[in-house]
């Protein structure tokens, strides 16, 4: 499973939490020096609140949940104040079932998480610049999607950029080709027109452009631009609102990455609750014209 850093968690320090976690798991499945069930089940529980002191304030709750706090860790809880207390062979025998079984399973669950993390850090380390356009960007600018300059809106000439789009973004646009303005219900279909060629094969980072060197004395190199589409984690319940729910994704990649990465946006609001979360934004705008008489 792929666990969500919570924004600004150190990435490394969430792998090192993780590995931690599992280690006291993997031993206390052995035995450890509980000498019956019971004393046992007691370890158990002890383990499940050190895993949420250390992991509370680094991923989501969600994932918590799915890794510390399941079903059968109420069931057990609630054992403690029941009849699991009992001396009596049949229920020890029960009670170290239950545990062994949860045990075995939060094992296998945080080796998964370790796995899915340390694949996610390499994929999101690679050399280059991240920026998050809102869909207003795609409505909005000036140039069309496989056209936009995207490395001097972030001051970059050389290094690879690499645009981010949330499935949320795709979806939005998919809405807006039923819009009634002709300008935004053409720009929609068009993006989804070119992201529907680019990942034809599949997901994963495909190129918008190739980098070039633009004609003039000083012979800048333009960056190469990649894309990628950004899928809601397995499990992932999104936010009430499409722009917070943008914000919150841009977030997640950047602990993953270890790196910045930067929203471009048109909407006023929406550069505001990102810079308020955190994020790097660049407010785009628009030339209104002459004040209406």
């Amino acid at each position: 499973m792929l666990v969500t850093p919570r924004p600004g968690v150190n990435r490394e320090n969430l792998l090192k939490t993780l590995q931690s976690v599992h280690t006291d798991a993997y031993n206390l499945r052995g035995g450890g020096a509980a000498r019956n069930a019971y004393e046992r089940l007691l370890a158990y529980v002890e383990w499940t609140s050190t895993a949420v002191r250390m992991l509370a304030n680094q991923i989501s709750s969600g994932d918590l949940d799915h890794l510390v706090l399941t079903g059968r860790y109420r069931l057990l809880l609630a054992g403690l104040v029941g009849t699991m207390t009992s001396t009596e062979q049949p229920v020890q025998r029960v009670v170290n079932g239950l545990v062994s079984l949860e045990l075995d399973e939060r094992v296998a669950d945080f080796e998964a998480a370790i796995k899915a993390l340390q694949g996610q850090i390499a994929r999101w380390s690679a050399y280059g610049h991240y920026v998050a356009p809102d869909t207003s960007f795609y409505i909005h600018h000036g140039d069309k999607l496989q056209d936009v300059d995207f490395g001097p809106l972030i001051n970059v000439w050389q290094s690879e950029v690499t645009v981010l789009v949330p499935i949320v973004i795709v979806d939005e646009l998919d809405r807006l080709k039923e819009s009634k303005d002709k300008w935004v219900r053409w720009r929609a279909g068009y993006t989804l027109a070119v992201l529907d060629r680019l990942f034809a094969d599949g997901p994963g980072r495909a190129r918008l452009r190739a980098g070039d060197v633009v004609p003039g004395p000083d012979g800048l190199t333009r960056s190469e631009v990649t894309i990628e589409l950004v899928f809601d984690p397995p499990g992932h319940v999104r936010l009430p609102s499409n722009d917070d729910e943008i914000i919150d994704r841009a977030l997640a990649i950047e602990s993953l990455a270890g790196r910045e990465v930067t929203l471009l946006t048109y909407d006023t609001g929406q550069s505001t609750r990102a810079r308020n979360a955190g994020l790097q934004v660049v407010k785009l705008s628009q030339d209104i014209g002459e004040e209406p008489k």
